[in-house]
């Protein structure tokens, strides 16, 4: 790309933004690609300079997210997920067979400089594992035939096509559309079917009333913790003469989630009518979508949708602007998300102030999911009476469920809140062998035993009775070929890879448990260590400023107290 383009280029993406800073993602981003892939210092350099900002914050920036390459890589980076999913799905045979191919282990590259191998930590490409991601492509439902052709495609020069291929049902027919259709995504296609009717009588409705029948609905935040939506909205100050914005928090990172991607990817326009349905209700003239940074091409379906519906005139209330997170699980915390967009390292906030009186530049913002800001717009077409008759008291509306691991045929499934797990196991093909436990809420809530999980149903008040969380709703199943050790230990793994290092009790807890449990796979470990492993779990709760060190110690907690004589079977006497 000429200088002049390139220039042209950098301050367009600066100039989405209210402030030059925030734009420091989607440029650094923008840079590696011209660069070949590879962040050079010259580019981190030219940032600075275009951004008004030293070039140490950039070069801290760029350093703090694992999707920038300051380091030379092949011209072919290989990333395989070997996260729980990935794992269970036979990621490990994918990396030793290419490291055997290829002759080079992960972190290496070839002699030739085409390839570099490396595994990553999810990609949130559950149910079609194992996972390659190829500079910013992906591969899914991999196996060692398709590795080979993969790899033989790439040294011509050519790029094969991806297979996203998994089982896909939906009982609700209001998030989960029609994906088999090649023209799922257009605004024709979802005009067809009803789409921005809502947004239509929404805009003829006062905001106070939008809220008030959001809040009406009972909605349950589904990002995993379960906040009421509509009491989240209604916490905005009133008359305040500040601008407010709209984050739409797609950062989907929790291992096992996988159905925000399904929205995005396949309905982007019902996303796009919530969030405008959403910024009309809160007055916000603003609005980002921060969606996880391997999402590239999802990016560029969301920014399609936008510029249509910007096009027919939907959108003369609100400016949506796609954002691109850089690899970082803790960036789906609400305030170390605003943190990015501001153009910081994702490093969670003190609260208080909430975001809802002091978020994105100090100013009122409210963030949701994308799956809820996805539910609005039936909310408003059928009331919050027509919402509530779907699901179970206190649990209402449709409900995505991602499922991965041991089931014939993983996938997605929108099913009402409330919905038996047996059921939504049996519409995934049933269990393959013998269920020995099942995460039903993404990787950061307990393991239920087969037992435990017996007669359980999918709804938050369900789930916490059993002792567990519905969290995101990505339904891990295990069965009795895992080793739960090995299982602990990759849950460690992840979360200590993904700990900011901002608190103590996360960063030298997760590296202290990831340790032990190393040990304890080994056979090098003692009774001592599953004692220890207890109680460094047991008491980091509430000491950390974001939920990651409580995500990692609850479900490594249950893990070793249920199966605990799998730990002492391998330790020292």
């Amino acid at each position: 790309m000429k200088t002049t383009e390139r220039d042209a280029r950098i301050q367009e993406l600066i100039g989405k933004y209210p402030k030059k800073e925030s734009a420091v993602l989607p440029v650094l981003q923008f840079l590696q690609k011209e660069e070949g892939n590879t962040l050079t210092r010259e580019a981190i350099e030219e940032a600075a300079q275009k951004l008004g900002c030293s070039t140490s914050k950039v070069y801290g920036i760029a350093t703090y997210y694992t999707l920038f390459n300051t380091k030379p890589v092949g011209k072919y980076h290989l990333q395989v997920d070997t996260c729980i999913p990935g794992f269970l799905h036979g990621a490990d045979a994918i990396v030793e067979h290419i490291a055997k191919k290829l002759g080079i282990k992960p972190g290496e590259t070839t002699t030739d400089g085409l390839f570099t191998l490396a595994t990553v930590q999810d990609l949130g490409s559950c149910a079609t594992g194992p996972v390659i991601q190829v500079n910013d492509r992906y591969f899914e439902n991999m196996t060692v035939e398709k590795t080979d052709q993969l790899l033989e495609s790439l040294k011509k020069g050519s790029w094969p096509a991806n297979d996203p291929s998994m089982k896909v049902v939906s009982k609700c027919g209001i998030l989960v559309n029609d994906r088999t259709q090649k023209d799922c995504r257009t605004l024709a296609f979802y005009q067809k079917n009803g789409g921005y009717r809502s947004l239509e009588k929404a805009l003829g409705m006062k905001p106070e009333d939008i809220v008030a029948e959001v809040k009406a609905a009972e909605i349950r935040g589904r990002g995993g913790a379960g906040f009421p939506a509509g009491t989240k909205w209604s916490f905005l100050p009133k008359n305040d003469p500040r601008p407010v914005y709209l984050i739409c928090n797609a950062d989907e990172g929790e291992p096992g989630t996988f159905k925000d991607r399904q929205i995005m990817e396949y309905n982007p326009h019902l996303l796009v009518e919530g969030i405008a349905v959403s910024a009309h209700a809160l007055k916000a003239a603003k609005a980002f979508i921060y969606i996880r940074g391997e999402f590239g091409w999802i990016a560029d379906i969301l920014e399609t949708a936008i510029a249509e519906a910007k096009d027919a005139g939907y959108l003369k209330h609100v400016d949506i602007v796609v954002h691109r997170g850089a690899g970082s699980y803790v960036c789906g915390d609400e305030t170390a998300q605003i943190e990015s967009l501001e153009g910081k390292r994702g490093n969670p906030r003190v609260k208080p102030p909430f975001p809802a009186n002091s978020g994105l530049y100090g100013c009122p913002t409210v963030v949701n999911n994308v799956e809820t800001l996805s539910c609005v717009p039936y909310i408003v077409k059928n009331g919050a009476a027509g919402f509530k008759k779907i699901g179970v008291p206190n649990n209402f509306g449709p409900k995505i469920f991602g499922v991965s691991g041991h089931v014939k045929a993983p996938g997605i499934f929108e099913y009402p809140m409330g919905t038996p797990l047996k059921e939504i196991l049996d519409a995934a093909g049933g269990v393959k062998g013998n269920l020995k436990g099942v995460i039903v809420g993404g990787l950061s809530v307990p393991i239920l035993t087969a037992k435990e999980a017996e007669g359980l149903n999918l709804d938050y008040d369900s789930c916490a009775k059993a002792g567990t969380a519905l969290g995101s709703g990505g339904i891990i199943v295990v069965n009795d070929s895992v080793s739960i050790p090995e299982l602990a230990l990759r849950t460690i793994e992840f979360y200590h890879h993904e700990s900011c290092g901002q608190c103590v009790p996360c960063r030298k807890g997760s590296f202290t448990i990831e340790s032990k449990l190393r040990d304890i796979v080994a056979g090098r470990g003692n009774s001592e260590d599953i004692d220890l492993i207890l109680s460094l779990c047991k008491n980091i709760k509430g000491l950390t400023l974001c939920p990651t060190g409580e995500a990692f110690a609850a479900p490594v907690q249950a893990m070793v107290a249920k199966f605990r004589p799998e730990f002492e079977a391998l330790v020292k006497r």
